[in-house]
């Protein structure tokens, strides 16, 4: 077929021709056209030709999260901060085809070719990797110091209205179906605890605490002496104003601090809440040779760390992770976590998928947003906090369609005989 590449396509119609199967939810631009199901639940609108530029120059997850950030492409039909029927409807049903160079030539003509200059990114988006490279080295201290800044120094109320009480940024642990997210996190706290063999009197070193959810239940519930480090300011100060307001000052203490900064050895144990996805895979062998080093013989580590479901894909984030969520973020499968813990002389004893548990969390953080929305905005920008519905609802459908997961591996410091210390069958 013979294709005129100088008849001009509507923006809708332009957009249909690149789908498979054409548009899966229903579209309206800003020209005044009109495309897909007229009964969709979903409708995708295109308010101006900002939006479109952004479209056009970075197809893909991080296009769409500029316009919609920006305001430029609205959603109706669902919550921004809890889009996940809408995300599971696009993320299910959107499918490219590669069109012929006629038709794209059409499409491009169609839609303008000025367009094909990209606008300035949201406010809310990071720099990108090349303007990274000149804080240095990806993961030294100067850069992932400010890749947690951008991400955790956002506002202490804002998370507070998301996450709830426990102030717990990582995967529950759902006893039942019917938990709360408040019984999950310390169902998750006391889980670890037990993998970790904890008793009154252990000294505990938590990797990358947070707001000290962990440092709080080892001391609180498990007499542990218990020492905890963020790079993230605010989350220190927070934490440890709640260290001396629940009386555990003689027990934990929460620092502001990088952890290979971290002087102190001969712990009883190790934790890693969420804090391996932030230091890159190519530094796992010091990450954990340094937990290595800070165990007493017969200590043991458990590192909780979201994973890919295979080894060999790159560990890199999506751009649109990269740029607005988890900036230097990386992710790779359970098999290289656990070989470098073997590697760094950690003998793995156990180790589970618990992705199931948080793509119910993040149902929870999503419903958090949304019944908090307004107060929400008085904290952070109407684009952050749609960065947050969005990325929330997209990871909830990761973990639900294994895209993602979640692994706790747990490991010991044999002693110099091989002995690990270990019941011949686990407690926990």
């Amino acid at each position: 077929m013979t294709i005129d590449t100088n008849a001009k396509l509507s923006i809708a119609d332009a957009l249909g021709r690149i789908m498979r199967g054409g548009l899966p939810f229903r579209f309206e631009a800003y020209d005044g056209s009109v495309g897909g199901p007229e009964d969709s639940p979903i409708t995708l609108r295109l308010v101006n030709e900002r939006g479109l530029s952004y479209l056009m120059t970075a197809p893909g997850d991080l296009g769409f999260a500029r316009a919609y950030v920006s305001g430029d492409l609205e959603v109706d039909g669902d919550h921004p901060g809890n889009p996940y029927a809408a995300m599971s409807l696009i993320m299910s049903q959107l499918r490219f085809r590669v069109p012929s160079a006629g038709e794209m030539l059409q499409v491009l003509r169609s839609l303008g070719l000025e367009h094909l200059r990209p606008p300035a990114p949201p406010a809310e988006e990071h720099l990108p990797k090349w303007r990274r490279a000149l804080e240095g080295l990806r993961h030294n201290k100067t850069r992932d110091a400010a890749a947690i800044h951008h991400h955790y120094d956002v506002s202490n109320r804002f998370y507070e209205l998301v996450l709830g009480p426990s102030m717990t940024y990582t995967c529950a642990v759902f006893p039942h179906e019917n938990a709360t997210l408040e019984e999950a996190q310390f169902e998750k706290y006391d889980l670890i605890c037990r993998k970790l063999d904890l008793k009154p009197g252990d000294r505990l070193l938590d990797l990358g605490c947070g707001w000290g959810g962990m440092v709080r239940h080892a001391a609180k519930h498990y007499g542990a002496k218990v020492l905890g480090v963020t790079l993230s300011r605010e989350q220190a100060e927070w934490g440890q104003q709640k260290v001396i307001e629940e009386g555990l000052g003689d027990l934990a203490e929460i620092r502001f601090s990088d952890y290979r900064d971290v002087p102190e050895t001969d712990f009883d144990a190790v934790s890693s809440i969420g804090l391996t996805e932030h230091i890159g895979v190519r530094n796992y062998p010091d990450y954990f040779a340094f937990a290595h080093s800070r165990l007493r013989e017969g200590g043991r580590m458990l590192n909780h760390c979201i994973t890919r479901s295979d080894n060999t894909s790159r560990a890199t984030a999506g751009a649109f992770i990269d740029r607005y969520v988890f900036p230097d973020g990386e992710l790779t499968g359970s098999g290289t976590i656990v070989s470098a813990m073997q590697d760094a002389g950690l003998e793995v004893r156990h180790e589970e998928n618990l992705r199931e548990h948080y793509a119910l969390t993040l149902k929870a953080w999503c419903e958090n947003l949304e019944a908090n929305w307004e107060e929400a905005l008085e904290e952070v920008t109407l684009g952050r906090a749609k960065v947050w519905g969005l990325y929330m609802a997209g990871s909830r459908l990761a973990f639900e369609r294994d895209e993602i997961e979640l692994h706790h591996v747990l490991g010991v410091k044999p002693d110099a005989e091989g002995n690990a210390h270990y019941p011949l069958r686990p407690s926990f």
